[in-house]
């Protein structure tokens, strides 16, 4: 069952649901909305000559209150807040209508797990064959929460618990890469 608005904000206002350096004007009629942080990583092409993905992937940071995105080219970027999710809910993110008609898509592998606490790391792709600029503050994606069946003995822990960089992949940590 996707939670509402007004769930929402009672769930925020009783920190069963927490969502720091948040609006009002954020809380849509059954979503919130998340804001760009001022924080990109981008794959250091001069430093790298193939992705392996049992190695470590070499990014570069960038600072920055607004940052162009290249056609056809994928940044990393995270949100301005930071979350933490119950253990009888779960969400995703998905990205807004209004950006993805520019052409920019949002992602975050999709979907967070139930005690997740962090920013959400968001992977932007330019689908154009035109620069897009982005800035930091601005909407840029949705966070729908979803109630769970039951609540959860133990959540999420995996490598990413407790983000607040944006944060590369970590691929090469994966039981798969430790063979």
């Amino acid at each position: 069952m996707v939670l509402s608005g007004e769930t929402l904000k009672e769930y925020i206002a009783d920190n069963k649901v927490v969502i720091r350096d948040i609006e009002q004007r954020q809380i849509q009629p059954a979503s919130i909305d998340l804001r760009l942080a001022n924080e990109f990583l981008v794959i250091d092409e001069h430093n790298i000559s193939i992705i392996d993905m049992k190695k470590d992937v070499c990014y570069r940071k960038i600072n920055a209150e607004s940052m162009v995105v290249a056609p056809k080219s994928f940044v990393l970027a995270k949100t301005k807040e930071y979350i933490e999710i119950p253990l009888d809910c779960t969400a995703f993110v998905e990205g807004r209508s209004s950006i993805g008609r520019l052409g920019l898509f949002i992602q975050n592998a999709g979907y967070i797990d139930p005690g997740f606490k962090g920013t959400i790391t968001l992977e932007l792709f330019n689908a154009c064959n035109v620069p897009i600029k982005i800035e930091a503050g601005r909407r840029i994606c949705q966070l729908v929460i979803n109630k769970l069946d039951k609540k959860l003995k133990k959540g999420y822990e995996g490598k990413y618990l407790g983000q607040i960089d944006v944060t590369g992949s970590k691929i090469c940590k994966d039981e798969e890469c430790k063979r």
